[in-house]
Formats: structure tokens, C-alpha cells, sequence
């Protein structure tokens, strides 16, 4: 079992910058791949940012170059660092897990709200 814990979502005005964490247990976290996905309102849940076990990362074409997805193997933490924040970028942010293995399983965090307002 994983146990997912976000944090750091709010309001901000468009421009601004906002950095959710997400804290892990009940696993060993560093063996884990984690990732933000994210889901507004009348839309599908969709992968902003991912993270493997290894450190290589990939994001989606509508936030590269704006968000960095970051982790720390001592603190059992997974970051996302959001700059020049649009509209567009509201949403509940979900931070995932997954557990490689033979069997593999997924993991899920509670959600944060971040709204940007224009």
C-alpha cells in the first residue's frame, strides 16, 4: 500500500507560480515511478508530468517548459514546480504512484485545487 498526501495547490493569478508536493509512504519510494496528473471540470484526467524510479521525466506539450517535476529519495517527496501559469491550467492536481513489479499497481493521491485566475 502507498499512501499519497498533496499539497500546495491554491489560487494564483495568472503568470504566477505555484509548487505542489506530494508526500509518499508505506512503500519503499524510491523504487516507485510518480507523477502529477490533473482534471478539470467536464474533462478527462490527463498526465501533466512523470517521473521514473531512474530520474527521466516527460510532460505534457502543453507544460513543458513551464513545470518541472522533481523528486527527493530521503524525504519520500514528489514536486511539481509550475511557472507562468495559465487559465488553462486549472484543474484538481492528482499525484500517482506506481509500483513496478510482476504485478504492478497504481496509486492515488487525494487531489489539490489550483486555480489561476486571468
Amino acid at each position: 500500500q502507498v499512501q499519497l498526501v498533496e499539497s500546495g495547490g491554491g489560487l494564483v493569478q495568472a503568470g504566477g507560480s505555484l509548487r505542489l508536493s506530494c508526500a509518499a509512504s508505506g512503500s519503499r519510494f524510491s523504487s516507485n515511478h510518480m507523477g502529477w496528473y490533473r482534471q478539470a471540470p467536464g474533462k478527462q484526467r490527463e498526465l501533466v508530468a512523470r517521473i521514473t524510479n531512474g530520474g527521466v521525466t516527460n510532460y505534457a506539450e502543453s507544460v513543458k517548459g513551464r513545470f518541472t517535476i522533481s523528486r527527493d529519495n530521503v524525504q519520500n517527496t514528489v514536486y511539481l514546480q509550475m511557472m507562468s501559469l495559465k487559465p488553462e491550467d486549472t484543474a484538481v492536481y492528482y499525484c500517482h504512484a506506481n509500483v513496478p513489479g510482476f504485478f504492478s499497481y497504481d496509486y492515488w493521491g487525494q487531489g489539490t485545487q489550483v486555480t489561476v485566475s486571468s
